[in-house]
């Protein structure tokens, strides 16, 4: 994932596009395994604030472990991709994440269930 961050800042720059990893609340010790070893995108904890024993934005968000949830200009989540079913060391599957959010970043934003062309994001309701 770091290098896909590294490749589309530099090839796309006008995007700011960031990639941002969110931890299941209830694993939480496997936080140090996670960050550091030359790793640099951002990592946060998510929590159950509801106490119903469930992961708050992964349940919001209906996550499965090591899913990539692509979200357009507006936040909006647009699309999922899970690494471990399309293996990132794979060409064919960095290749087509990697499309996937340039295609996403190029075209759409989403709000309130409603597609909208980029050059039009600033009006999407």
């Amino acid at each position: 994932m770091n290098s896909i961050q590294d490749e589309l800042a530099i090839e796309h720059p006008q995007w700011a596009i960031q990639f941002i990893g969110v931890n299941e609340a209830g694993s939480e010790s496997g936080n140090d395994n996670i960050i550091g070893d030359g790793r640099t995108l951002p990592w946060l904890q998510d929590v159950d604030l509801d106490s119903d024993g469930n992961s708050d934005v992964w349940t919001a968000w209906d996550v499965t472990y090591r899913d990539v949830i692509i979200l357009d200009g507006t936040n909006w989540p647009v699309a999922v991709f899970n690494v471990t079913e399309n293996n990132l060391s794979e060409s064919a599957a960095y290749d087509a994440l990697k499309q996937l959010v340039v295609d996403i970043a190029s075209d759409v934003c989403r709000a309130n269930g409603r597609v909208c062309s980029a050059s039009t994001a600033a009006t999407c309701p």
